[in-house]
C-alpha cells in the first residue's frame, strides 16, 4: 500500500470532512514536493528536514504563523501515521501567533457587496454566508433538502469538527434562493439530495471553494471595498452584526457550530459599541451637566 491508500484509508475510517481532506492533501503534496527538490527519499526524512521546511514557509513563502501551523499539522499526520516515526515537540514547535481581530466592514458595505453580484447563483450563495453564518465549505456543500422554508432554517452536515447543527433561514435570503432555484432547476428533475449549488464542470460534484472565494474577491474589488474583505468576512459580519442586535450569545454559537462560547464572545471586540448603546463616561458627564 502506497502512502496515497494509506491516508485516503485513514481519511475514511475517520470519517474526515471533504475540506479538511483537501486542506491535508495540499500541504502534504507541497512538503513531499520539498523533499523531492532536496533529493530525499520520504522514508528518510528527519526531525532537521522538517526544521528546515518550516523556515523555508516562513522565510522564503512568508506565509503567517496561523497558516504555518497549518502546515505542521499535515506533516505531522503525514510524519507519525503514513512513516510511523515518533515526533519530537520540543524540535518541531508550533508557531506563536499574534492574533488578530478580523475586519467588519459597516452593514452598508456588506448590502452593497451583496446587491452587487449580477449572478444570480452567486448572489444566493452571498446572501446564505451572510444571513445564516455559514462557512464556505458548508455553503458549497449543502444539498436541496438543507433548506427548509417551514422552520426557515438551513441544516449543515458534516461540518468542522465532524458536527451537525441548525441555523437560521433568512426570509430575505430565501427570496434571493428562491429566485436562484426556479433559474436553475425549472424544467428539470431534481432530487433531494442533489447539490443546491452544483458544479458547472463536474456534473456530479458542488460548486468548488476555491470558485466561492474568488468570486467575493473579484466583486469586492470591482466595487472597491475593503481589500482584506474575503468570503470569510461574510461569516464573521454575521456574528457581529447579531450581537449588535442583542442575539444571545449561545444561539449564535449554537448557528455558528462554535465548540466554545468564548470563540463567540471574542466577536465582541468587533461590535460597533455606539449600535450596543454603550457610552462613554465623557458623554455621560456631560449630560450629567445639562
Amino acid at each position: 500500500m502506497d502512502y496515497h491508500q494509506k491516508i485516503e484509508l485513514y481519511f475514511e475510517l475517520k470519517g474526515t470532512p471533504d475540506s479538511s481532506r483537501e486542506s491535508y492533501r495540499r500541504r502534504m503534496k507541497a512538503f513531499v514536493s520539498f523533499m523531492e527538490k532536496q533529493n530525499k527519499r520520504l522514508s528518510d526524512t528527519t526531525d532537521e528536514d522538517i526544521q528546515q521546511y518550516i523556515l523555508f514557509l516562513k522565510q522564503v513563502k512568508g506565509l503567517t504563523p496561523g497558516t504555518i501551523n497549518n502546515y505542521i499539522s499535515s506533516i505531522k499526520f503525514f510524519y507519525t501515521y503514513v512513516l510511523e516515526k515518533e515526533w519530537n515537540p520540543n524540535k518541531l514547535p508550533r508557531m506563536k501567533r499574534i492574533k488578530k481581530f478580523p475586519v467588519v466592514p459597516p452593514r452598508e458595505d456588506v448590502l452593497r457587496l451583496l446587491n452587487s453580484c449580477r449572478n444570480i447563483k452567486h448572489k444566493a450563495i452571498f446572501y446564505l454566508i451572510y444571513s445564516s453564518g455559514l462557512r464556505v465549505s458548508e455553503v458549497a456543500q449543502l444539498k436541496i433538502k438543507d433548506i427548509c422554508s417551514k422552520s426557515m432554517s438551513i441544516r449543515v452536515d458534516d461540518a468542522k469538527h465532524n458536527t451537525n447543527r441548525y441555523t437560521i433561514l433568512s426570509e430575505s435570503a430565501l427570496i434571493v434562493l428562491r429566485e436562484y432555484f426556479k433559474a436553475s432547476f425549472k424544467g428539470r428533475p431534481f432530487k433531494p439530495d442533489d447539490w443546491l449549488f452544483p458544479s458547472s464542470k463536474n456534473s456530479s460534484g458542488h460548486i468548488h471553494i476555491k470558485t466561492i472565494k474568488n468570486t467575493i474577491i473579484k466583486q469586492r474589488d470591482k466595487i472597491e471595498l475593503d481589500t482584506t474583505i474575503s468570503s470569510h468576512t461574510l461569516r464573521h459580519c454575521f456574528s457581529t452584526h447579531s450581537l449588535e442586535d442583542g442575539v444571545d450569545p449561545v444561539y449564535i454559537q449554537q448557528m455558528l457550530g462554535h465548540k466554545n462560547l468564548n470563540t463567540t464572545l471574542g466577536y465582541l471586540h468587533m461590535t460597533s459599541k455606539s449600535l450596543m448603546g454603550v457610552k462613554s463616561p465623557l458623554d455621560n458627564l456631560g449630560e450629567d451637566r445639562r
